[in-house]
């Protein structure tokens, strides 16, 4: 889609304090995909791990299910075709080649219900301090494609929390309108970067940032830092949630984007190393 024939698109971020039963889980992002369809948005992205956060890292082989057939997978596909919107699940465990290990899947589906994108996590977050110790490579195999999918706002680019922190998985979709990050940012990180990272990533591209956060303390006592938010392309914050469950809803517009980059056709300038 072309940026002359996008228009303008509602969309929301979901925040969730997700725990260790799927079913109850699914509950509660029920609800607030519902209520952000009673506010317009076309577009709800859940955060990642919103059908699972357990008390251990393996919780999640229990849980994961084959591609295409799974309560995660039904329960996105059927929210999706009840509201006409795009619904995108942050992650789903998906089965891998690795009977230890899921693919940590972004699954996005369109207002008929089918699936219209997949996104395997690339980038796997190691972080130690204090009694806090992550090694998703134990448990998550790394996907190794970047992904995105066309909307009536544009192209929309597909990450996962830590993918964050590595811009150049944005450069490679090209020209974006909205980059979505279902996330379960730590406290610590979160507090320190998450912020920052969502602005720059907004502004050295030139477009919207959607995230959508897992907030407050789950089993096992793993905190997260919530701050769910929409950005512009300029890097100015539109709305965000600080804390607890709800919803975060504003619009994508293209013309802001061409606006933008017009004022400051920063895109248009960049040199490519090899052209030096």
């Amino acid at each position: 889609m072309g940026r002359d024939e996008a228009s303008a698109m509602r969309v929301a971020a979901v925040q969730m304090t997700s725990g260790g039963d799927v079913g109850a889980n699914l509950r509660q992002a029920e609800g607030w995909v519902d209520a952000a369809a009673r506010e317009g948005a076309e577009l709800v992205l859940l955060p990642e791990n919103f059908g699972l956060m357990g008390l251990h890292a393996r919780d999640k082989l229990a849980a994961q299910e084959e591609d295409g057939d799974g309560v995660q997978q039904a329960f996105l596909a059927r929210s999706a075709q009840r509201n006409r919107q795009y619904v995108i699940g942050g992650s789903v465990p998906l089965r891998s080649g690795d009977p230890g290990r899921v693919r940590q899947s972004l699954l996005v589906y369109g207002p008929d219900g089918a699936r219209v994108a997949r996104y395997d996590k690339i980038h796997l977050f190691r972080f130690t301090q204090g009694n806090e110790d992550y090694d998703e490579a134990k448990t998550i195999e790394a996907g190794s494609a970047p992904a995105s999918f066309d909307a009536r706002c544009g192209r929309i680019g597909l990450s996962i929390c830590y993918d964050l922190r590595f811009p150049e998985l944005y450069r490679r979709l090209g020209d974006l309108s909205l980059i979505v990050v279902p996330a379960a940012f730590t406290a610590p990180t979160g507090e320190a970067h998450w912020e920052t990272l969502l602005r720059a990533r907004a502004i050295e591209n030139q477009c919207y940032v959607l995230a959508s956060a897992q907030d407050g303390t789950h089993p096992g006592g793993r905190r997260t830092w919530g701050h769910s938010m929409l950005i512009d392309p300029w890097g100015a914050i539109i709305a965000s949630r600080p804390e607890g469950p709800g919803i975060v809803v504003g619009d994508v517009d293209p013309a802001r984007i061409a606006e933008v980059r017009s004022r400051l056709p920063a895109l248009a300038h960049r040199k490519l190393l090899s052209e030096l």
